[in-house]
């Protein structure tokens, strides 16, 4: 009989605290993973839960009682953001969590955004290469909401968790690597100067120069935006050089592959007259012509611990860190090579 009236009542929170023989309250409490409830009123609530389908119905409409948060890329462009999506989508169906992914508004953490994700009754939000003002950072506090942040392009207030990779040893490992083949004319195409790991990136590369007793030369450091053309047109400067670079040390694989590009329409081989380095080390760097040498980032161990921080945030737990950094691993490949004077 308990069981036809929660059918007759499209399963209700009233519908299931009646099946179960509890109170209301207590159903809520288990909806919203409340930890206040004992584990044998647990079990037989959410048995009956699943067992019916339940949809809770509230301001922001139907949502479903399994537990959910929002993975928010700025946009979904860049190949690793693939890898980053799989390693949250991995961890969330360990923890029994759903992960709905989109790409931000224009104003992305703006008041209504915050409000529909609150009402749409997410645990929390991952935002990837997002940036986040003080104003942003207010909003997101007075919702509630939990927020986590992938490889955020600036520097995050220490309130706000974040996840990336060590860029800075990355980057010196990249310079080391062309510093120990013989290279001493190593150019560096720049990301996006206002972007977190590239200046991470710029530094491991001139503190890789410096403590090898090579003094950076600002004309062979070009901007590159992260992207292919941008990338491609500052190497066309670098080898119309007197003095060229023999090395390339790229911020992203993108960028590398327009290096290739360049150095191909300019009658330069890679690597026999000019080697190449890309960071990040995604599909296609290791089926490049040549494969590529590069630093990999371990994107997919990114997006599972930001998913296993946030959940820890939506249950009140502390972080042991609200700054972390997972290794980057330099890859060598076909791409480099000692300089022409050095075969």
């Amino acid at each position: 009989m308990a069981k036809r009236a929660v059918e007759r009542s499209r399963t209700t929170l009233t519908g299931i605290a009646e099946a179960a023989g509890v109170s209301v309250a207590t159903v809520s409490k288990v909806v919203n993973g409340r930890t206040d409830v004992s584990p044998e009123t647990r079990a037989r609530i959410e048995r009956l839960l699943v067992e019916h389908d339940y949809v809770a119905r509230g301001p922001g409409g139907a949502q479903s009682p399994v537990r959910t948060i929002d993975l928010t890329f700025d946009q979904l462009v860049n190949p690793n953001d693939l890898v980053i999506t799989q390693g949250v989508t991995e961890a969330a169906a360990e923890a029994g969590v759903d992960v709905v992914i989109g790409v931000a508004p224009d104003d992305p953490l703006g008041a209504a955004w915050t409000r529909k994700i609150a009402h749409a009754g997410r645990e929390g939000v991952i935002l990837v290469t997002s940036e986040l003002t003080a104003r942003q950072r207010a909003q997101f506090a007075q919702s509630g909401i939990p927020l986590v942040l992938i490889d955020p392009m600036n520097v995050p207030d220490e309130s706000v968790p974040s996840i990336g990779a060590t860029n800075f040893s990355g980057g010196m490992a990249a310079t080391e690597h062309l510093l120990k083949l013989g290279h001493r004319r190593i150019a560096m195409i720049e990301g996006r100067h206002d972007a977190l790991c590239n200046t991470a990136r710029l530094h491991g590369y001139q503190a890789a120069l410096t403590g090898a007793g090579v003094t950076p030369d600002p004309r062979l450091i070009k901007q590159g935006d992260f992207r292919f053309e941008p990338a491609y047109r500052a190497a066309l400067e670098l080898f119309a050089l007197d003095e060229p670079p023999t090395a390339v040390f790229a911020g992203n694989d993108l960028e590398a592959f327009g290096v290739i590009e360049a150095a191909r329409v300019h009658g330069l081989r890679v690597p026999e007259d000019v080697s190449v380095v890309g960071f990040d080390d995604t599909a296609a760097a290791a089926t490049s012509a040549p494969p590529l040498t590069t630093v990999r980032q371990p994107f997919a161990e990114i997006g599972r611990a930001a998913l296993r921080s946030l959940l820890r945030l939506a249950a009140g737990q502390p972080l042991d860190s609200h700054r972390m950094e997972l290794a980057t691993q330099l890859v060598v490949r076909a791409s480099t090579a000692p300089p022409p004077s050095h075969t």
